[in-house]
């Protein structure tokens, strides 16, 4: 009879499958395809120099890997108004109080949301679950993800890496969506512009499907897809205000429960108050929907 055990190696764990102790042939060669390390020439991590001059340049980009590894955009420093003002139409008590918070170093996002192709790479080497697609892989945005399958996903990116990948804060990622605007949306108070993939934003995606990456043009800071397509999972858990919320853009970890975590962004289903840069929701950790994704960012050293 066949018993599983798992072999861990370097970045992956493995699951084989054996009788009495003899590894099944083909299960075997997988395990140990599955092992090997990236080479070399597909990795072009930044050396500590390279990574010194990409955080001094906001809108600099790299990728440090060629299977797996999102397109990463260096986001500057600085402080924006985290929350919605009170004559916000479409305002929920969980966005407020506005608060100033300071963003003190740069740090990088990922260009697009994480992709069937990054989510594939990172399957192959047993690192990730198998999630099903609705719409086609590829350049599609992958869903029906949790929050624990996006923190596994940048375990094995940061492992490959050697670098500090992680999902954003939420204050990280407001911070990042509104790029430095003020307005309801980063395009401005209008959501029937086209410039998302959400029920009222307008073009050719209204309530349809998810979209592939990089459909809709980026905001100021070279983002694409921030609100609508996708929800995108962030490393806080819930909280139901504002009140006491860290200034710094840390993750917010106090008097939470952690089985629930952020969402953030809006998707495809949603309308269009939804994908309001200040609209938040929270999900059970463990909830895996086609409405869900995310995409990462990177602690960039000094």
């Amino acid at each position: 009879m066949c018993r599983t055990s798992t072999i861990s190696q370097g970045f992956v764990a493995v699951v084989v499958t054996s009788f009495a102790g003899l590894c099944c042939p083909a299960v075997e060669a997988v395990a140990q395809s599955a092992m090997k390390q990236p080479r070399k020439s597909e990795l072009t991590v930044l050396t500590a120099r390279a990574e010194k001059a990409r955080a001094a340049k906001p809108g600099s980009t790299f990728k440090e890997c060629a299977k797996g590894c999102p397109e990463m955009v260096v986001i500057p420093a600085g402080q924006f108004t985290m929350g919605s003002p009170a004559n916000d139409p479409d305002r929920a008590d969980s966005e407020g109080p506005q608060h100033k918070v300071a963003i003190a170093k740069p740090f990088a996002v990922s260009r697009f949301e994480v992709t069937f192709d990054d989510w594939d790479a990172c399957t192959v080497a047993f690192a990730c679950a198998q999630v099903p697609d609705h719409w086609g892989r590829g350049k599609m945005p992958v869903i029906n993800v949790s929050w624990e399958d996006a923190k596994a996903y940048v375990v094995w990116l940061s492992q490959v890496t050697g670098k500090d990948y992680r999902l954003p804060t939420e204050a990280e990622w407001e911070y990042a969506a509104r790029a430095g605007t003020t307005t309801r949306y980063y395009w401005g108070d209008d959501a029937a512009a086209g410039d998302a993939n959400c029920d009222g934003c307008g073009g050719d995606w209204k309530l349809q499907q998810t979209s592939p990456v990089g459909t809709f043009k980026p905001n100021a800071f070279g983002l694409h897809d921030m609100v609508g397509n996708v929800w995108e999972w962030v490393e806080d858990p819930w909280h139901e205000t504002y009140v006491g919320a860290p200034t710094d853009a840390s993750v917010w970890l106090q008097d939470s429960d952690p089985n629930f975590r952020m969402v953030r962004g809006g998707s495809w289903r949603n309308e269009s108050e939804r994908v309001r840069s200040a609209s938040r929701v929270r999900r059970n950790r463990l909830v895996e929907f086609d409405t869900l994704g995310f995409r990462v960012a990177r602690t960039m050293a000094p």
